[in-house]
């Protein structure tokens, strides 16, 4: 990912977090999370801060993002997919049972906020699937990212782009750095 997806995604969450689960977060899960920001050059301190947050807004996504950037930056990628897991089930149960099914319209894909956190999330998930070599896993999330998101708003299609000029042989190593 790089600063603008992180931007669009941190925008995605907020609307997301407003729009459909009311906004609201408890201050003392922002004073934990500023807390661990604060905190950044002593990950064993500052991610039981990040925990305790996720604890206390279990289903809210800026602990998640949060623990998510963490393990990101912190190139632990495994942790980092397991919270990009829970950021995408929270959005599925907000967007219901049957969501895509119907494939989002083109003004929900660019406007509506937990339809944008779904697509930007599996994204995020493809991509540390690429970075993971789980690739058959990122296939199959590519494959639901643009299924959902046919004019690709999101970007997905350079993602599909490196994997196939992986599995053609173009390429010897996946995503190295930041998309």
């Amino acid at each position: 990912m790089n600063a603008a997806t992180d931007r669009d995604f941190e925008a995605a969450a907020a609307a997301f977090a407003a729009t459909v689960i009311g906004g609201h977060i408890d201050p003392e899960v922002e004073r934990l999370i500023a807390q661990a920001g604060a905190l950044r050059d002593q990950p064993d301190k500052a991610l039981p801060l990040l925990e305790r947050a996720r604890a206390l807004a279990p289903k809210h996504p800026v602990p998640l993002i949060a623990i998510y950037r963490f393990h990101f930056y912190g190139h632990a990628l495994e942790q980092a997919r397991a919270a990009g897991e829970d950021a995408l089930a929270i959005a599925r149960a907000a967007l219901g049972p049957d969501f895509g099914d119907v494939v989002p319209t083109e003004e929900a894909t660019r406007g509506d906020a937990a339809v944008r956190f779904y697509l930007f999330t599996l994204k995020g998930l493809a991509y540390l699937n690429l970075r993971l070599g789980a690739l058959d896993e990122a296939r199959l999330m590519l494959g639901e990212l643009r299924r959902l998101d046919p004019k690709d708003h999101l970007g997905g299609g350079l993602l599909s782009h490196v994997l196939a000029r992986h599995e053609a042989g173009h390429t010897t190593s996946l995503v190295d750095g930041p998309v």
